[in-house]
């Protein structure tokens, strides 16, 4: 009976490694495929944008006259509201997936991705990759609210804090004050403009309900006071003080991506733009 016993906790263990094991090479397998798409999206862009910079211009047509000056129509003072001109290397992502709504770039880190959103579907890219399909690594996607053209006060944007160093992992580098005075720029296009923030704090809260700070709350402040009070917090909460305040009137991005010293913790780089 011993023998019995013993002999199927063998088994037990050897299929428990082997699962890990599996587990383990699918988590690493993964990780790569993932790793190569996103710079196969970068490079369509970089190709894009590198097409669109060697495109001769268009010759501008001669405007037509009819000899009838008379019959000209009298000018109004109004002007024609004109659709914005979709950036050409967004264009080509666009054609692919039409989710995508920026791209967000962290100099001298592993930050270099599109970033997704669904209104009607939150947290549909926590889990699916560019192209829709299942993955651990999921996408970077703004919450749902936002409206990232016009834009809402306040873009949270959310990644995995992934093992391997990808998404959003390198936010906890900012814990400390070195890396942000290394480089405390964040650079978030969306797909019509170009836009360059700077990082004004860096804290850590629990997503717990009623235990910390809903930074991903605020999305269009309702008044002065409450945007200047959810900047305070923000500062207060900082592992250090950058010596920028944010006022009124300007236009924030907050990263946030998993931390686990507290529970259901968070970590968030918060960035105010300043271009």
């Amino acid at each position: 009976m011993r023998k019995v016993l013993y002999t199927i906790t063998i088994i037990v263990l050897l299929v428990v490694f082997a699962f890990s094991a599996f587990q383990v090479v699918n988590y690493v397998v993964e990780s790569k495929r993932q790793a190569e798409k996103f710079d196969d999206l970068a490079q369509i862009k970089q190709e894009a944008m590198q097409n669109a910079a060697t495109e001769p211009a268009k010759p501008e047509q001669p405007e037509e006259t009819t000899g009838q000056a008379e019959d000209a129509t009298e000018p109004t003072g109004e002007t024609e509201e004109t659709e914005p001109q979709m950036l050409p290397q967004y264009a080509a992502l666009y054609e692919m997936n039409s989710d995508i709504v920026g791209w967000l770039t962290i100099p001298n880190t592993r930050v270099d991705y599109p970033v997704m959103q669904t209104p009607d579907r939150p947290n549909y890219y926590l889990e699916r990759n560019f192209e829709k399909n299942f993955s651990a690594q999921g996408c970077l996607y703004a919450r749902e609210e936002a409206d990232i053209q016009k834009p809402s006060d306040n873009i949270t944007i959310y990644g995995h804090n992934m093992l391997n160093g990808s998404m959003l992992a390198a936010l906890h580098s900012y814990i400390d004050k070195e890396k942000w005075e290394e480089n405390n720029l964040i650079f978030f296009d969306t797909l019509y403009e170009y836009h360059v923030y700077e990082i004004f704090a860096v804290f850590k809260t629990s997503a717990s309900l009623g235990k910390g700070f809903a930074y991903h709350k605020l999305i269009d402040a309702e008044s002065e006071e409450a945007f200047n009070e959810y900047i305070a917090t923000c500062k207060e909460l900082a592992f250090y003080d950058t010596g920028i305040t944010p006022v009124y009137g300007d236009k924030l991005i907050c990263l946030s991506t998993c931390e686990y010293t507290l529970e259901n913790g968070r970590l968030v780089v918060a960035a105010v733009r300043i271009t």
